[in-house]
């Protein structure tokens, strides 16, 4: 298991203080569950790392945006990075400030660039001209200054999945590097815009710190020159994208990322070497914060045999973690119980739902039976937050575990809820092809 916080005591899995297959039978699976905890540790790691340093950390709310997991956060004093106007609401709710939040995103549409104008965010991270535009008009519109951090894609290989790379010149994401230049030259042309940074965000699931140090000789190139043009340049985000470990430590193919004190403090020590100690450096992590903080518990409904190839049939599916079907990505699964009554077998975890992609881990080694739980872990990052109601499934619940306490801090969707917004169509409504032979009809009678 990839997180201290879920071992086994006296072959039962527990996450804290409490037991993992009792909180099965009173919340029901799929369920997600998150340790307070795990959550805590990670972000004082962050917290120390950067004490009596000019840096911050803005929690990435796209990793989970769980009101709980935010609360959290905020107690502990974070800022916030949101990609959405729903990810304000949600960290406001949450006891959020909006002088602590960061907006950033490539498609920002007029309504969402709005609501953050009047509730007074820190600034935006600006990703194309014509966004600067759209912003500059709408804080003309509302009388408001706009803080602004162009994020510039500065072309460096993360060495991550092509899906979640974000900083090749090939991606969508951000400002042309060799445009950026420019791009500030029209930001201090704007009346309601105010520059005051620039940003860069490589990808996620990183495992090295040298594409960090890549991406920062540039950024920290690019701002000496902006600067030579009149501009004064306060921080410098560097995005987040730490990753973690998914794999069981000491596994031969164990992603091996540095340690979060050690990784913030080369971030730190290469920008303050280069002579740039007096800007901010915003950290945005989300996976490495919440990632290995939440487990999702399913059940075994069949164990079934198909030639030479056996599957452990769960009511768990790509609907509740899309990770291994859309990035074919490796969570840990382990039994809740460990059994000494069945033989271990190899078994590809798959859901419920008719599409082949729908697994959750292939040829993992388990002594299982039908009715036992299963644990996978590291889904506390792009887990619920993706999940969706494919084949007409409600959500799961989400449980916090703080301690010997376990809060219930989302409850299970029903499959009411989930057609209640919905309509048939009137009973008089005609289809297209009987109102064409009814007009059929009555041209006819003319």
């Amino acid at each position: 298991m990839p997180s201290d916080f879920f071992r086994f005591i006296n072959g039962h899995l527990s996450v804290e203080d409490l037991p993992l297959a009792p909180l099965a039978e009173r919340f029901g699976t799929p369920l997600y569950i998150y340790s307070r905890a795990a959550l805590t540790h990670a972000y004082c790691a962050y917290a120390r790392a950067c004490a009596g340093r000019n840096a911050r950390i803005y929690y990435a709310v796209k990793a989970n945006s769980a009101l709980a997991v935010l609360d959290v956060f905020a107690r502990l004093g974070a800022s916030f990075d949101i990609v959405s106007g729903g990810e304000l609401a949600r960290v406001l709710a949450a006891g959020g400030r909006a002088g602590q939040i960061v907006f950033s995103g490539v498609g920002k549409q007029r309504h969402e660039i709005r609501a953050a104008l009047c509730a007074k965010v820190q600034c935006f991270n600006v990703e194309s001209a014509p966004e600067l535009h759209r912003l500059n008009e709408i804080a003309a519109q509302t009388g408001a200054q706009a803080r602004v951090a162009l994020r510039v894609n500065p072309d460096i290989d993360a060495r991550t999945h092509p899906y979640i790379a974000t900083g090749l010149k090939t991606d969508k994401f951000g400002i042309a590097f060799d445009e950026a230049r420019a791009a500030a030259r029209i930001t201090a042309a704007l009346s309601h815009l105010t520059l005051v940074g620039l940003a860069c965000h490589i990808g996620s699931q990183i495992t090295a710190t040298a594409p960090y140090l890549d991406a920062l000789d540039k950024m920290l190139a690019l701002i000496e020159a902006i600067e030579t043009d009149g501009a004064a340049l306060s921080h410098l985000d560097i995005g987040g994208g730490l990753g973690i470990h998914y794999r069981p430590a000491g596994e031969t193919n164990a992603e091996p990322p540095p340690g979060i004190e050690h990784f913030v403090s080369s971030v730190l020590d290469h920008v303050a070497q280069r002579g740039h100690a007096h800007r901010t450096l915003l950290f945005e992590p989300g996976r490495s914060l919440a990632g290995n903080a939440g487990a999702l518990l399913t059940r075994i409904e069949y164990l079934k045999q198909s030639g030479e190839k056996r599957f452990a049939i769960v009511d768990a599916a790509m609907n509740d973690l899309m990770r291994p079907a859309m990035y074919q990505a490796y969570h840990d699964i382990t039994p809740v119980i460990q059994r000494k009554d069945a033989m271990p077998a190899l078994y590809d975890v798959a859901g419920p739902i008719c599409e082949s992609g729908d697994w959750l881990g292939r040829a993992r080694r388990l002594a299982v039976q039908p009715g036992d739980l299963l644990a996978v872990h590291g889904a506390g990052a792009y887990g619920f937050v993706m999940s969706s109601n494919y084949n007409t499934r409600p959500r799961a619940a989400e449980v916090m575990v703080d301690g010997a306490q376990a809060y219930l801090i989302r409850e299970r969707e029903t499959v009411e809820q989930l057609f209640a917004g919905e309509a048939r169509l009137p009973a008089d409504a005609l289809s297209y092809s009987q109102a064409r032979h009814h007009a059929a009809q009555a041209a006819k009678i003319l």
